[in-house]
């Protein structure tokens, strides 16, 4: 059961800082905090995502394109143009390893009110880092999977290495090509499942992309986004302030 535990606990602290922080956040602004409350999120960016860290302000410029360019030759990752899942997400890696060593000339446009903390995004993409967070992933299945009854539980290893690369897979593949459409739009962006208790309201692909700005991505009255009462909250106790309630 720990394995378990660990896995979803995983699954969704990664996920909520993806989401909350580099998306929500660091790509579209649809709320602001103060630097201290930056810092700390950029703290937990890197907790919580261990061994797949991903800069916010890397994914901010990176996610930006993707909304100037969607489902066109110049999209960052399209299912459209790039063929298979894996040459998509290779492209992706690609495009934003340029991002973040500065090799890419971007335009201005995409690089307003991004969170910074070099020194951060420099320790945490190491490969120090990274192997660090791999060998704990792994000492912790090693200490705890019940062998030889629940050996089947390494399959899950794997995904802990690629957690955030996981995530964004799900989403930047299968949003584009499975689902349903509430609007009709140039793109191919779809909802992905309902209700969606697993991307912390990210599957609600076609709808963000509707309304990127808008901070709940649930635009029907069944359509629950998790992430939302809980930017509600931070709104309230002052961790953020929202820019539209």
């Amino acid at each position: 059961m720990i394995i378990y535990i660990f896995f979803f606990a995983h699954w969704y602290l990664s996920l909520f800082t993806q989401s909350f922080f580099h998306h929500r956040y660091s790509a579209h602004r649809q709320f602001t905090m103060s630097p201290f409350m930056e810092k700390v999120f950029y703290f937990l960016s890197w907790i919580f995502q261990g061994s797949s860290y991903l800069s916010p302000r890397a994914y901010g410029i990176l996610h930006r394109m993707h909304h100037a360019h969607t489902d066109t030759p110049q999209d960052v990752h399209s299912p459209k143009y790039d063929g298979t899942l894996f040459k998509m997400m290779w492209k992706t890696k690609m495009i934003y390893n340029d991002i973040f060593y500065n090799r890419l000339n971007v335009d201005s446009q995409y690089l307003k009110n991004l969170p910074v903390w070099e020194g951060m995004d420099k320790f945490a993409d190491s490969w120090l880092n990274r192997l660090f967070w791999a060998f704990f992933y792994i000492a912790f299945y090693v200490y705890f999977v019940d062998m030889p009854d629940h050996w089947y539980q390494y399959f899950l290893l794997p995904i802990h290495f690629v957690m955030g690369p996981f995530h964004g897979a799900i989403i930047n593949w299968f949003a584009h090509k499975y689902g349903y459409r509430n609007h009709e739009l140039e793109d191919t962006s779809r909802n992905l499942m309902f209700p969606d208790v697993l991307m912390w309201g990210e599957g609600y692909h076609n709808n963000h992309h509707k309304f990127p700005s808008r901070a709940n991505f649930g635009t029907k009255w069944y359509e629950i986004d998790p992430m939302y009462p809980l930017i509600l909250l931070f709104n309230k106790i002052g961790i953020i302030k929202m820019a539209r309630a």
